[in-house]
């Protein structure tokens, strides 16, 4: 039976990221199915599922591939974003944040120093604030 499987799932795409978390996104919509209020959750959760089900079996592998790392690019950009707004948080009695009124690039200054003139170190624009 196990070769069998191997033999059919050969040159298919298989599971992956996107799919893993498609079918928990399908598993929390068939929990909340079970609630009178959301019974049209129920139908979400089944396309959901044959999507998934789909790019398993599928054997365009370069799309499939290309779909994933589409998502991995879009976490990546929510973790780094995530990251840099922890950090920011923690620094905020520290430093104070600007953005350049030319490029909009965010300036970090210490806190503190009173009116300074603040060069973006990216479009070398000049400007004061009060830190």
């Amino acid at each position: 039976m196990r070769q069998r499987f191997q033999r059919f799932m050969s040159g298919r795409y298989g599971a992956d990221q996107l799919s893993r978390v498609l079918m928990f996104i399908a598993l929390a919509f068939l929990i909340l199915s079970f609630f009178p209020i959301f019974r049209f959750f129920y139908l979400i959760a089944i396309v959901i599922m044959v999507y998934t089900y789909f790019r398993m079996f599928s054997r365009n592998v370069q799309k499939r591939y290309a779909e994933n790392q589409k998502f991995l690019n879009w976490k990546y950009k929510l973790v780094v974003k995530k990251d840099q707004r922890r950090k920011r948080w923690e620094q905020r009695k520290i430093y104070r944040f600007f953005n350049c009124p030319n490029c909009k690039q965010t300036v970090r200054v210490p806190r503190g120093k009173g009116k300074i003139c603040i060069t973006c170190p990216k479009c070398r624009t000049e400007f004061v604030r009060k830190s």
